[in-house]
This record gives C-alpha cells, structure tokens and sequence, in this order.
C-alpha cells in the first residue's frame, strides 16, 4: 500500500520561470483546446454527436491506458467510488457540448462553454474558505456574466435557426457549468490525490458506456457522412486534445507557475470563435466581439490574485 501511494502523487519539482520552450508549449496546446470546437463541430458531420462523444472517450480510453501502464502510472481501482461520480459529470459536460455543437456556432459556444471559470469562482467561494470572491474577482464575475447574457440575447432572426441556435446556446453553457462541477469532485473527493492522468482516466472510463447508452436518445443515424476527412478529424480529437492534450497541459502545471501556465487559458475561448469565423465563416454579430472582449477581461480578473498587504 505504501508503494502505491508513493506513485499516486509525483514529487513536486521547483518550479521554473517560463521559458521560451514552455511559451510555445502552452500557445500550442492554447490552440489545440482552441480548435476543439471547431473539430467537434466538423466531427458532427460524420457522426451523430453523442455517438462521436463516446467513441472518442473510448479511444482516449485505450489510448491513456497505454501510456499509464508504459510509464508505470497506477489506475487506482480503489478510487472507484469519486471516479464513478466525476466520470458521469464528464459524460454530462460531453453530452452537452457536442450536442450545442450540432445547433449554435463555434463563436457563440466559445464565449459560453469557455465561462466556465465564473461558475467555479462562484462556486469555490463558498466550498473554500481560502478562495473567496474579492470585489476584483466579483466584479470579474459580473462583467463575465454580462458577456454571457449578451452573446444569448443576440440570436438569429430566423425562427428555426433561432430557437435551435437558442437550445445549442444554452447546452453549451450548461456544458460549461457541469466542466466547472468536474474540477470540484475532484478537489472534494480523494481523486486530488490521484496523478492527473488517473482522474482522466476514470473520466473517459466511465463516459465512454454512459454517452454509448445515452445516444439513441438523441436520435438519428450513428453514422452521417462519415469518411477519410471524418476519420482524421476523429483520430485528432480522441489523441490530440483528450489524451495528449490533458496530461500534456497537466505536465506543465508541474513545471510551470500556475499563473503563467493560467494566462494561456485567456487565448483559448478568442483562437476558438476565430477559427470558427475564418474556417467554417460563421457569421458573427457586432454584439459578439464585444462579449468576447468582456469575457477574457471578466476571466482575467477573476483569475488575478491580489498582492498581499
């Protein structure tokens, strides 16, 4: 017992000042998460959404495992009672998500999905006594929210593009709420003990069977148009950004100060509604930029810590 525990936390290496490698590290994987809509949304043509959302969790799955048993990372089977709970609240997120990328644009679900740190902030000031919401990260908070309520009241004119587009809106920020209830379980339960890969592992483990179930509730063929371009969208999304992506980004927190590897984070949600305005030509209202702006300023407030007396 004493071994296995041994490798469930790794030694915390000195932290260093980032370094030219570790900036192009992070604006790399900045914009691989940025992408990920846009891969989403263009998986979405070959396949029904929550049936692409499982079987990307399964090939994620086999692919993570291979890599834990190669570098020797426990899959903590005792942990199965927290990898139980934060793998259905993974498989929650992932269900909305790729279905508000079946029904609104990447732009929109960029500002949405990429809230996700105001619902944490909200919710740790009160689950932790040492994260409450000073008036900065309040008023971060409220400009956050005004950016959220703006990007919902701006929907297109047509009527079924618009109550479609208004459901997609609205399971995109849901898929946010339920990202940021992800990072709770894992700090409320014994899974912070755990290696990062380990809680991605239980993640994918339990979403995989639970969105493979949860698909002909959604309805419609498993299969759309799916070919040779939908293959490499697919194999990108399940080992570029799920398997490497996460322990890649994880790896860095281990190497680098949290606030520098945390400013990255800010590009993400602007890489993503640019790449879904240039590549796909969404259209994008007046109103859209400016709730962009007002989000990664609200995100950076939040984000900022005042300097002690």
């Amino acid at each position: 017992m004493t071994g296995a525990r041994a490798r469930t936390l790794p030694d915390q290496p000195l932290r260093r000042p980032l370094d030219t490698a570790g900036f192009w590290m992070l604006l790399g994987l900045a914009s691989l998460f940025g992408a990920n809509a846009l891969l989403i949304k263009l998986g979405n043509d070959g396949l029904q959404p929550v049936f692409f959302a499982a079987v990307r969790s399964l090939l994620a799955g086999v692919a993570l495992v291979l890599w834990m048993q190669w570098r020797r990372i426990p899959l903590r089977l005792d942990l199965w009672r927290p990898g139980l709970v934060v793998g259905l609240v993974f498989s929650a997120e992932f269900f909305f998500l790729f279905i508000a990328l079946d029904n609104t644009t990447v732009v929109r679900a960029s500002i949405l999905f990429y809230a996700m740190p105001m619902w944490l902030a909200v919710a740790a000031h009160f689950l932790f006594p040492g994260e409450r919401l000073t008036p900065l990260r309040a008023a971060g908070f409220l400009i956050g929210f005004a950016a959220v309520a703006l990007t919902l009241t701006t929907q297109p004119r047509d009527g079924a593009a618009q109550e479609a587009g208004l459901w997609g809106d609205l399971a995109a920020l849901v898929a946010g709420m339920f990202w940021a209830a992800i990072i709770l379980c894992v700090r409320l339960s014994r899974l912070k003990e755990a290696m990062p890969e380990t809680q991605l592992f239980w993640q994918v483990l339990v979403s995989a069977p639970v969105l493979l179930a949860l698909a002909p509730l959604h309805g419609g063929e498993f299969v759309r148009d799916f070919d040779a371009f939908q293959a490499v969208i697919f194999v990108i999304h399940a080992l570029g950004v799920v398997a490497f992506g996460y322990v890649a980004w994880f790896w860095l927190l281990l190497r680098y100060p949290a606030s520098s590897v945390a400013s990255f984070s800010f590009v993400t949600p602007v890489l993503s509604a640019a790449l879904g305005w240039l590549v796909l030509a969404e259209p994008v209202s007046p109103a859209i930029p400016l709730a962009l702006a007002m989000l990664v300023l609200g995100l950076y407030l939040i984000n900022r810590r005042e300097a002690p007396a």
